[in-house]
């Protein structure tokens, strides 16, 4: 699972946990936005839609109380402050990966919410509730259709983004436990742009290095032989000293 999330949000975790004597709680938020919102969409499509309409669909798994807990999609909404503005944020589904089934018994809380401008929700949640996102055909005039096809032939030119339009990713990893013996909250902030030199979105930043650079320590020999996830793969230092040389602005602070 290598990309920007899953992928380099299991990376960070990996590493915020590092940060503490004791992780007891991650909390990881992210998610890909235009870096000049306009509306009515607030929002840019910078990837397969298949994907985005995959994370708005089903359940995710988390950790709650250090056992594994089944969470609905476009549940527990919330409006969080960052530097780049006022987001808002839900469970959407498969950003935790293989991290419920390694940290289970290990970490407390384990989640991950997906962030967007505000209003995104509000959207996605009627299409959702409307039956849209739906792989179960329907009959229409006598001709079956699938919802989410529908809405995917529809949607997608009004929210894929133009040449050259700028985009942001936004991860944050807050990580609780002990330090030292004290109760400490470690973060960990991640923001990234589309780049004007090379034309790379910032979404095909954070995914394409993420998997480079993984790639780059499974040549080395630097990783475990079979099928390894990748919280496991790379100790979470040793993934963020080559990410910083790729010019990646991730900043992390106490409290």
């Amino acid at each position: 699972d290598c990309g920007q999330v899953p992928g380099l949000g299991t990376s960070l975790c990996a590493y915020a946990m590092t940060l503490l004597d004791e992780p007891r709680d991650i909390i990881m938020y992210d998610g890909g936005i235009p870096r000049y919102p306009t509306p009515p969409w607030n929002y840019i499509l910078t990837f397969n839609i298949e994907g985005l309409t995959n994370e708005y669909f089903g359940t995710t798994l988390f950790l709650r109380d250090w056992k594994q807990y089944e969470m609905p999609c476009f549940e527990e909404y919330e409006l969080v402050d960052f530097p780049v503005g006022q987001l808002e944020a839900f469970t959407t589904a498969g950003g935790t990966s293989t991290m419920p089934w390694t940290f289970a018994g290990k970490l407390r809380t384990l989640q991950n919410k997906t962030i967007r401008w505000p209003g995104h929700y509000a959207q996605w949640k009627a299409f959702n509730d409307a039956g849209l996102i739906g792989l179960e055909p329907i009959e229409v005039d006598g001709t079956p259709v699938v919802p989410r096809h529908l809405l995917h032939t529809l949607l997608e030119p009004k929210i894929r983004a133009r040449p050259n339009e700028q985009d942001m990713v936004v991860v944050r990893v807050i990580a609780r436990g002990l330090k030292h013996g004290q109760e400490k909250e470690a973060l960990v902030d991640l923001y990234d742009y589309y780049d004007e030199a090379t034309s790379f979105t910032a979404m095909e930043r954070t995914t394409g290095w993420h998997a480079a650079i993984m790639a780059g320590f499974m040549a080395r020999g630097q990783t475990p032989k079979g099928g390894v996830p990748v919280e496991l793969a790379v100790p979470g230092q040793v993934f963020v000293e080559e990410f910083r040389k790729r010019g990646f602005d991730l900043r992390v602070s106490y409290s």
